[in-house]
């Protein structure tokens, strides 16, 4: 059986009425706490985590910020990355997406809910302002998600380039990097079946830009890659 079908039979009951109110917070978002609204998307996901045949094994929570105004920067395995994110994090967060994914049933108002932003990488000047936009969200206190591959690597656990463009938002901010590791998440949703799968998802330390300010975003690219890929390197042992 398809996973997404399993997920959504098997939750038949309750996934209506948390569609609904999501639907209703997408509409009416100035009208809720951005904690309110984010529960609500985090309780969808745990329910759609806890039905998948799914095993998700998390590291490193603690090293999330204490304080607000930080971006995740994982490797970008498929479409249960955000997800897993989801399960795991307390904390309201908005994701970056490609633009092509504005317009999803779910995700449109997922990225209304979450003051989220789709990002056409074929328009430079568009790309500029949601780099832009994301590091003043940042600065008054909002968390993030970029992911640096730009989209899912369709390599299993090998990633592909980061891109050094996706890390201006963080210079511009001067907020904390959190690097997140991600092993066979692409095994949920990105292949057939819904057979068990154990996905792991490790939060590393924090990098303060005072360790990465003074760097080129292409080198920024690669110090997080490389702590990324160390991760992944000692899992798959």
């Amino acid at each position: 059986m398809n996973r997404i079908l399993l997920m959504v039979l098997r939750n038949l009951g309750k996934l209506p009425g948390l569609y609904a109110k999501l639907c209703h917070h997408a509409k009416h978002a100035d009208q809720y706490p951005e904690q309110e609204r984010y529960d609500n998307i985090r309780h969808i996901a745990q329910l759609v985590v806890a039905k998948g045949n799914v095993e998700l094994k998390v590291t490193g929570m603690e090293n999330v910020p204490e304080k607000d105004g930080f971006i995740f920067y994982p490797n970008h395995q498929g479409m249960f990355d955000i997800v897993a994110l989801l399960d795991s994090c307390p904390r309201p967060f908005g994701v970056v997406f490609k633009i092509e994914l504005q317009n999803i049933p779910v995700l449109k108002q997922f990225i209304a809910c979450t003051k989220s932003f789709a990002m056409d990488r074929a328009d430079v000047r568009q790309s500029l302002t949601v780099i832009q936009n994301v590091a003043k969200e940042v600065q008054s206190g909002r968390n993030y998600v970029i992911f640096p591959e730009g989209t899912r690597s369709k390599k299993g656990n090998e990633m592909v380039e980061f891109h050094g463009g996706s890390f201006r938002a963080a210079l511009k901010a001067k907020c904390p990097i959190v690097p997140v590791a991600f092993l066979d998440s692409f095994k949920v949703l990105d292949q057939k079946g819904s057979a068990p799968v154990v996905v792991q998802m490790h939060c590393l330390k924090p990098i303060p830009y005072e360790e990465y300010g003074q760097l080129k975003s292409v080198e920024v690219a690669e110090l997080v890659k490389s702590r990324i890929a160390a991760v992944i390197e000692e899992n798959l042992k």
